[in-house]
């Protein structure tokens, strides 16, 4: 018999604006350093960024570290009980001022050379510079970063001219508050952390689709109500939920319905963050891809409940998360990362049908659309496009 080779096409295939037609990105986009490095300045430099939860930042001095890429940030709580976010790092020579999370009971030392600086950033003290000629202390305030908080969680973005978060998602927040109505009460309770052999948007595709989930997640299809399983994509997020579920007793975890009865709720916020709400007593977290190299991503699970010790059935829910649906989903994505690196692949269909079912890849196209646009208006020199 005759050997048959298959042969990658001399061209990419279209991605195009209907997912019913569009072709997915080609793998190189997944498996190049330089797509990486450009996603830094074209996306994680200039879109809002999850860093913490307002629970972390309660009283006067209270601080949390963070960091986009290479670029370290703290958030404050200044004496005036507003949020501050600067760049971490000494006007001086450099040094980074703060690491990890506390309290500063009243200034910001340096401690390298114990410049000191004042909750809003301004310099309060440089020692031995007061003979210096032309050596003006409002020359070297903090360089500030934008922060904002929304639904307790805390977000920094280190473009001066972004656009305000609340105004790029409308409709979110109602969104979130109908499904846990007691969001301003929940504090931070635990973090999770995975180390994942995956680009960061093979973890962001995963979680987009549930045309996976009856093969690969079975606790999680008998917890969620797969028929009415739906996604919908607004803006720079999209939402995916089911009703609920007419057994409590599920293989997933046991629970008793809370005071809103749902399946689960789960949202996408765009570049890298999930949000997380399972059925039950009251509860949210949220999972963040963070990309540490064009195949390794730290994925970060915080959860909040209304008491810093989870009850025995928000435990099982936190348990299950743990234990059973990340190994699996962190097993596919690590899968799909090594098949994205084969001579035998380069791009795919997406399986989209016309009811938008839980089968449907359609809330995968939108996250990938805006990979796509987001590296197009990017000004670096180097330009590769799948069109």
């Amino acid at each position: 018999m005759p050997v048959i080779v298959s042969r990658l096409p001399l061209e990419d295939a279209s991605f195009c604006e209907d997912p019913a037609m569009s072709f997915t990105l080609p793998a190189r986009w997944y498996t190049d350093n330089a797509f990486y490095d450009r996603e830094k300045v074209a996306i994680f430099y200039r879109s809002w960024i999850y860093a913490g939860h307002k629970s972390q930042l309660q009283s006067t001095g209270d601080f949390i570290t963070t960091r986009i890429h290479e670029q370290r940030v703290f958030i404050i709580r200044d004496k005036a009980g507003e949020l501050r976010a600067f760049y971490n790092v000494c006007q001086h020579r450099g040094h980074e001022l703060v690491s990890g999370a506390g309290r500063k009971k009243t200034a910001i030392v340096c401690p390298y050379h114990a410049w000191t600086y004042g909750f809003n950033g301004e310099l309060i003290r440089a020692r031995n510079t007061e003979k210096m000629k032309r050596f003006n202390k409002c020359d070297f305030a903090l360089k500030p970063v934008g922060v904002e908080e929304f639904c307790g969680l805390v977000f920094i973005n280190l473009n001066p001219e972004a656009k305000p978060l609340h105004q790029q998602v409308p409709g979110l927040e109602e969104e979130i508050r109908s499904f846990c109505p007691r969001v301003d009460d929940m504090i931070f309770a635990q973090r999770d952390i995975y180390d994942v052999a995956s680009n960061w948007k093979v973890m962001v595709d995963n979680f987009l689709e549930c045309y996976h989930c009856h093969t690969a997640h079975r606790d999680f299809v008998d917890l969620v109500d797969m028929k009415t399983y739906r996604s919908s994509s607004n803006g720079i997020y999209s939402r995916h939920v089911s009703h609920a579920v007419k057994s409590t007793d599920s293989s997933a975890y046991k629970f008793k319905k809370g005071e809103v009865d749902f399946g689960y709720a789960g949202w996408f916020l765009w570049p890298n963050l999930t949000i997380w709400i399972y059925p039950g007593e009251p509860n949210i977290s949220i999972l963040q891809m963070t990309p540490a190299g064009v195949d390794r991503t730290i994925e970060f699970q915080d959860w909040f409940l209304p008491e810093a010790e989870p009850s025995a059935q928000q435990k099982a829910a936190m348990d299950y998360q743990k234990a059973v649906l990340q190994p699996e989903d962190i097993s596919l994505c690590e899968s799909v990362q090594r098949g994205l690196c084969s001579m035998g692949y380069n791009q795919g269909r997406f399986v989209v049908d016309d009811e938008r079912s839980e089968l449907s890849e359609h809330a995968v196209h939108h996250f990938q659309s805006m990979i796509k646009q987001a590296l197009q208006h990017n000004p670096a020199e180097h330009s590769d496009s799948p069109d």
